[in-house]
């Protein structure tokens, strides 16, 4: 019999870290998902302010939100976290978090961010240059192009909670990744 093993710790620490954050959403009514799980304008004397810049993509707003982000996440996340070891995986969670966080409370509106979609779809571009080694994959482009117009699509047509800029953002920091590691494998 095979014993189960902790194969991506990055991966599964997130997708567990996120976990508890939606269990603690659901048990306080939504304040701890408020005050520590989303980004929004907030004064900077505050401490927690800076820290929801990170930790915004471990909230959520429901389970349906939770599920359909950690599906792609354990899926794309660990094939990721092996090839480019757990350093790298931990440093594009962190930045597309930081990014996405700044540009969300710098642009106009009143709005709450939160959740791991922007992560994965920085995993998703991320993943479309693996196992290459030079030049621009055609994967790439094409799941770029399929990606990009999608979210602009719907940023334009129609009328959701979804920060489809977010998504782009993330995509083009995976993509931005994705190139500067070809070839390489920790």
């Amino acid at each position: 019999m095979k014993k189960i093993t902790f194969n991506s710790p990055v991966i599964l620490t997130f997708a567990l870290l996120s976990a508890a954050a939606l269990v603690a959403g659901i048990l306080t009514g939504g304040k701890t998902t408020q005050l520590l799980f989303s980004v929004y304008r907030g004064s900077l004397a505050d401490p927690l302010f800076y820290l929801r810049l990170f930790t915004h993509v471990l909230g959520h707003s429901g389970w349906a939100h939770y599920s359909s982000n950690m599906v792609l996440f354990l899926l794309v996340g660990p094939l990721l976290e092996e090839k480019y070891g757990s350093k790298q995986i931990l440093t594009v969670i962190l930045v597309v978090a930081l990014v996405t966080g700044l540009v969300h409370v710098i642009l106009p509106g009143h709005t709450a961010l939160l959740g791991a979609s922007g992560v994965i779809f920085a995993f998703i571009l991320m993943a479309s240059v693996t196992g290459t080694h030079k030049g621009i994959p055609m994967t790439m482009i094409i799941a770029a192009v399929i990606y990009i117009s999608q979210q602009l699509y719907e940023g334009v047509a129609i009328s959701d909670n979804v920060s489809q800029l977010t998504h782009i953002i993330g995509g083009a920091i995976g993509a931005v990744y994705g190139m500067a590691l070809q070839g390489r494998k920790h």
